[in-house]
């Protein structure tokens, strides 16, 4: 008796992870589309990315990014403003790992444009790179929130305020929604 309960405890769990297998075969690597809030240096900002479909082997794609961020600087000598300027980015990502069918690793890196405020820089446009870990935590095949984290290098300095600081360079942090299609 005793192994006939075995033989059908055995062969219940084997169906109920050959079901959970077909439910969560793959983590999706179609088109995505998303949006986060980042931290680049002291510079907080809002922005969108896209990333391409996966390929050799489902382990690299690349991701274009386009965000507003705030610059904080002293307006005067008792304020302080936040002003705005763009940067965008494109980068190749290759995936580091899983963990089961809903967490997916990976590291980017690339290169960036920041489009600077005149109210702050004299410069028109600075390129930089960046690289970053991250990981994203899939709800179904098809949402995700992720979290990135990584570093940004521009050597952009903010010429038109008193002591000409350093923006968007430094530790980057990116959080975020993703959608990808099926």
């Amino acid at each position: 008796m005793k192994n006939i309960i075995l033989i059908i405890c055995v062969l219940m769990g084997g169906i109920a992870s050959g079901t959970y297998a077909q439910e969560t075969e793959a983590i999706n690597s179609n088109w995505g589309l998303g949006f986060h809030i980042k931290q680049n240096q002291r510079d907080f900002g809002l922005g969108i990315n896209l990333t391409s479909p996966y390929f050799a082997k489902k382990q690299v794609a690349l991701r274009v990014r386009a965000n507003l961020l705030f610059n904080e600087h002293l307006k005067n000598t008792n304020t302080t403003t936040w002003t705005p300027y763009s940067s965008m980015s494109i980068g190749v990502l290759g995936v580091g790992g899983k963990i089961g069918e809903f967490i997916r690793l990976y590291g980017e890196g690339g290169t960036t444009l920041l489009l600077p405020s005149s109210k702050f820089s004299s410069e028109s446009t600075v390129f930089g790179g960046y690289g970053l870990f991250g990981f994203e935590f899939f709800m179904d095949k098809s949402s995700n929130y992720f979290i990135e984290i990584g570093g940004v290098g521009t050597g952009a300095t903010a010429d038109k305020i008193v002591g000409n600081p350093i923006y968007a360079n430094g530790l980057m942090i990116n959080v975020g929604y993703r959608y990808v299609f099926k």
